[in-house]
Order: structure tokens, then C-alpha cells, then sequence
């Protein structure tokens, strides 16, 4: 762990906290910036902890390639229960029921991998 150093600002130690940007954190997709924003308004705590520790970046990626992987699973499985009209004869029918599973899939994946 890296040590931290302070800044006297009116008599109080302020640490020098940088957070390291990271190009991997540019590869963060939509469920990692869910639970990042999950994580900043309603665990503060563990955020904060996570963010000194310098393993919030690893966390964030690890849920977001877990949620995609779980999505593409779920959308298979979603698929083989409910298969889909044939695309070009049946096109708005095709369309409802490739976004009905989508956001069946995303319902789990939130209540499931982002909102613990």
C-alpha cells in the first residue's frame, strides 16, 4: 500500500489523495459505471475504502465483464425459452422481442451483479 502524505491547510492534515487514471477504466462499460454511481450514493463507505486501497478500478471492471457475460448467457437462454419471428417477415415483432429480452436480461443483472 502507498503511503500517504499530507498538506497543512489551517492547522488541519489534509491527505494528498490522487486518484491514477487508468486507460483500462476507459474500457469500462455501462454496468461498471452503474455500480460505480451505485456505489458512490448508496455504500459511500466502501467506495471510499475501495478508492484508497486503489482496488476500486479492478472491482468495477471484473462486474462489468461479469454482467456482460451474464447478459449474453441470459439472452441465450431467454432465446432457446422464447425463440424469436423470423426477422425479415415479422420485423416489429422481431424488434418487441429482442428489447423484451434485453430488458428481462438487464433486470437481472441489476438486481443480481450491480445493486448489492
Amino acid at each position: 500500500m502507498a503511503k500517504l502524505t499530507y498538506t497543512n491547510v489551517n492547522g488541519y492534515l489534509v491527505p494528498n489523495l490522487t486518484c491514477k487514471s487508468d486507460e483500462r477504466m476507459g474500457a469500462l462499460g455501462k454496468y461498471g459505471l452503474l455500480r460505480r454511481n451505485y456505489l458512490k450514493k448508496h455504500k459511500n463507505s466502501l467506495y471510499q475504502v475501495m478508492l484508497l486501497q486503489g482496488t476500486i478500478e479492478q472491482h468495477l471492471l471484473e462486474v462489468d465483464k461479469a454482467a456482460r457475460e451474464r447478459e449474453e448467457f441470459i439472452l441465450k437462454q431467454l432465446e432457446k425459452r422464447d425463440t424469436l419471428p423470423d426477422k425479415e417477415a415479422e420485423q416489429l415483432t422481431w424488434l418487441r422481442k429482442v428489447n423484451q429480452h434485453r430488458a428481462i436480461a438487464e433486470e437481472i443483472i441489476l438486481e443480481e451483479l450491480i445493486y448489492i
